[in-house]
Order: C-alpha cells, then sequence, then structure tokens
C-alpha cells in the first residue's frame, strides 16, 4: 500500500493567489465570522514542537463545515453568468451538498443533490432539511458525481468541488472561496496540514501559501482506502482507484480533481494516508480540548502523528492542523 509521498522541491514553487474579492464576499455575509485558530498545548508537547493550532471549522456560515466558502462564493459567481438558471445540482458525501442546499434556499431556488451509498442518513437528512432533493446513488462518490453531470446537462447549474477536463470553471471559483479560511490564519506557520477528498482544500491551501511571503511545509492527509491523491502523486499522473468505506466519509473519493493535480504535483511538501483507528481516535482527542472535529477533519492530526518522524519539525516549531468539519454523534 501507498502511505507517503515526499517533493523536496515544492516550498520553491511559486503561483498566483487567489482573487482579492472572495475575502471581501465573504466578509459581506450577514453571518461571517472568522473561525477560531485554537492552541492545544498537549498535542504540542506530545508532538515536540512549540505550538499546535486548529483551525476550527466547525461553525462557519452557521454550517458544521468550511464548504459554504467555495460553494456559496461559486454560486454566487455562477448565478450572475447565468441569471437564468432556477436549480443547482451537486453530488456530495455531506458538507458540500448541504452547503449547496443552504444557499439555494438562500436565493429562492431548487437544489437536487446526490450522495453515493456509503453516506449516512444523519448526513443525508441534514442536506433534506435544508429543502433540497436527494438522490441516493447505490455506487461509489465518483458514480454519484457522474450521475449528477449527467442529471445537469445543460439546463441547471452543476456546483461540483471537483473537476475533469471540460468541467473546471466552477471547481475553480470553489477552490477560490476555500483562500478565506486561510487568509484567516493570522501566524507564521512551520507546517500546514490539511485534509484531502479530491484535494480542492489542500490546492486552496498551496495556492494560498506558495503565492505569499510565508512559505510553510504542507501536508495533505487522506483515508488508506482511498489514497487517490497520494497514489496519483507516486505514480507520477493522475489515476482513479477503487474505494473503500470509511469513517472519513468527506474524503472518500477515488479521483483526484484535475485541477488541483497539478498544483499538488508542484506545491504540496508531503502526502500521508492514514487508517480509519487513529482518525477516531483523533476525534476524541481533539473532543478533550474542546474542539468539535469529525473524522475528515480529525484526520490531519492522525496525519500529522503518522508523519512526524519524518518531518523536519523542531522544538519551537508551528504547526497549523484544518479541522474542516464539526463532530457528530457516532
Amino acid at each position: 500500500m501507498v502511505d507517503w509521498y515526499e517533493n523536496p522541491a515544492a516550498r520553491s514553487w511559486r503561483t498566483s493567489p487567489a482573487p482579492a474579492e472572495v475575502l471581501a464576499f465573504h466578509q459581506s455575509l450577514p453571518s461571517y465570522r472568522p473561525t477560531p485558530l485554537t492552541p492545544v498545548p498537549a498535542l504540542a508537547a506530545e508532538l515536540g514542537v512549540g505550538r499546535v493550532l486548529v483551525k476550527d471549522e466547525s461553525q462557519r456560515l452557521g454550517l458544521p463545515a468550511f464548504k459554504a466558502l467555495g460553494a456559496w462564493w461559486a454560486i454566487h459567481r455562477a448565478v450572475q453568468e447565468q441569471p437564468g438558471a432556477s436549480e443547482l445540482v451537486t453530488a456530495t458525501d455531506g458538507n458540500h451538498g448541504r452547503a449547496v442546499a443552504r444557499r439555494a434556499a438562500m436565493l429562492g431556488l431548487a437544489a437536487h443533490v446526490f450522495v453515493p451509498d456509503v453516506v449516512s442518513d444523519v448526513a443525508v437528512d441534514a442536506i433534506r432539511s435544508e429543502g433540497a432533493v436527494v438522490t441516493v446513488v447505490p455506487d461509489s462518490y465518483d458514480a454519484a458525481v457522474a450521475e449528477a453531470a449527467a442529471y445537469a446537462g445543460d439546463d441547471r447549474l452543476l456546483i461540483q468541488d471537483s473537476a475533469w477536463p471540460g468541467y473546471e470553471v466552477i471547481p475553480q471559483y470553489i477552490v477560490d472561496g476555500y483562500s478565506t479560511l486561510f487568509r484567516e490564519i493570522d501566524v507564521q506557520p512551520d507546517l500546514v496540514v490539511v485534509p484531502m477528498g479530491v484535494g480542492s482544500a489542500a490546492q486552496a491551501a498551496v495556492t494560498h501559501y506558495r503565492s505569499g511571503e510565508v512559505a510553510p511545509a504542507l501536508l495533505g492527509v487522506e483515508p488508506a482506502s482511498a489514497s487517490c491523491v497520494t497514489t496519483s502523486l507516486v505514480a507520477g499522473e493522475l489515476l482513479t482507484i477503487p474505494t473503500g468505506k470509511t469513517v472519513m466519509a468527506g474524503l472518500n473519493c477515488g479521483t483526484p480533481s484535475s485541477l488541483a493535480w497539478p498544483v499538488l504535483r508542484s506545491g504540496l511538501d508531503y502526502s500521508v494516508t492514514v487508517e480509519d483507528d487513529p482518525a477516531l481516535q483523533a476525534v476524541d482527542d481533539l473532543g478533550a480540548a474542546g474542539i468539535s472535529s469529525g473524522p475528515s477533519g480529525a484526520a490531519t492530526l492522525a496525519g500529522l502523528r503518522a508523519a512526524r518522524d519524518r518531518l523536519n519539525l523542531m522544538e519551537d516549531s508551528t504547526v497549523v492542523l484544518i479541522s474542516t468539519e464539526a463532530c457528530v454523534s457516532r
């Protein structure tokens, strides 16, 4: 099993930043507040570093995950460009679909969300609670994406957070929307750890830190049973892999985004995979520190622990963990 990737040249790669108007759009929303960057001294002591700070996305724009940052900016741009659209369509492992549904309701639009059958009933009910129609696809996340795209056709707006050749404008808006999360981080970290599904959040991290003055090392983390990014990086080409069931449902993806792929290949320092049990342990440990984090968000702590001996971290290093979602009861 491929479980580790390293690119010694990543920190020297440079790119252009996300548009400045993204942050202004988010700041204009009545529900906008920067999410906390919470120190966890016990983890710093355990890992032998100066500070471990957790970017806590458990309450973002009234929803329990960071996904609204990308979805709402993309919807804002897409509706401007196609003002006659009356229905938003997406596929999701949970939080992205709920964010799309919430914004559709706010704008008076219909929403249709496709989910793979591994998504929990709790997550499906949460999406339906926003007024969306939900179709459960008896197959993988990749299959749900294909069905959503086919349903959307030319008449509905597909708001998908994964890109493929021919569908890259809206996914880029979504990645641009995530830039606000990183712009809110007001420290100079030595390492930033980001969870990876199709790689869009990691793409946003690389874009932010490879376009400014601060250039920390960047570690991406994904499930061992859905290691599409790590497998592709090691192979040197974008690959689709079969996926299995994992508690890290938001990261259970078999194909990297075609937009994320070249950015991660050039600017991501490290990638590591983790099993379910360490992710669940990380949920409990973050919870003990007062941080609500689901397995997909807590995967960053599990990944940091797994990679610690391979990372050039010192006793005064600052590490930022991106916790992308709140914990739900399990």
